[in-house]
């Protein structure tokens, strides 16, 4: 089936009226709810074009990431998600998604995703592919720097955490201590990349990520960091 959104017409310097009213909504309930502390805003390009990079360890990652992300950003997204009538409708309202089959590599939905970076679009992908069971990293996987690579752009890293604890502290009646914290760009060097170099700067990427985490919930990347007094 033909996809019904033409990324290189999407107008991504900001939110579409119904994004904002949503997003507003969200926001009020996570004040409502949480209590959130967001670092790092000051390094979120205002109009250049990025990949966003999160990790993801909770359902709510995507509503309390993007309550606080200024820019219009498209996400990738698991095709089974698409007739959710929870998630689907929350994808529809947060981000224009991207469909991806799972099992095998999507060319088309590889060829819309440079589309939103050649058009100046911010695109949302997790670089470990799938929600951590453990709340920890996990190996990562290439596809955010392969995009990033493709569409010449650089990649912001972003990191949630806390909201995990969201339904035991609501079960106390408590509001929930979230951080989402955004680092410094990672600028990857140009050139056409095969895939050790795929390898290496996804291994940075996650490095990344893992350094702007809790030593807890860094998962398969805490190894890397013993001896550093953390």
């Amino acid at each position: 089936m033909p996809n019904p959104i033409d990324y290189t017409q999407i107008d991504y310097s900001q939110w579409t009226r119904r994004q904002i009213v949503f997003r507003d909504f969200v926001l009020l309930l996570i004040r409502l709810l949480a209590r959130v502390q967001v670092e790092g805003a000051e390094n979120i390009p205002a109009t250049a074009p990025f990949v966003l990079a999160p990790n993801h360890i909770h359902m709510l990652d995507l509503p309390v990431i993007f309550a606080y992300l200024p820019r219009r950003t498209v996400v990738f997204a698991a095709d089974k998600w698409q007739k959710n009538p929870l998630f689907g409708r929350l994808l529809s309202f947060f981000g224009d998604a991207i469909y991806v089959h799972r099992g095998a590599p999507d060319r088309k939905a590889l060829g819309l995703a440079v589309d939103v970076l050649k058009a100046g679009g911010v695109l949302g992908l997790a670089p470990e592919g799938t929600r951590s069971r453990t709340g920890g990293l996990q190996q990562g996987r290439t596809g955010v720097v392969y995009l990033a690579n493709r569409g010449c752009v650089p990649i912001l890293p972003v990191v949630a955490f806390g909201q995990e604890k969201a339904f035991a502290c609501w079960l106390r009646l408590r509001r929930v201590p979230i951080t989402v914290r955004f680092g410094p760009l990672v600028q990857l060097p140009p050139g056409k990349y095969r895939t050790p170099d795929l390898d290496a700067h996804t291994d940075l990427l996650m490095m990344a990520l893992a350094r702007m985490l809790p030593p807890q919930y860094r998962g398969v990347y805490a190894d890397r960091f013993a001896g550093e007094g953390e």
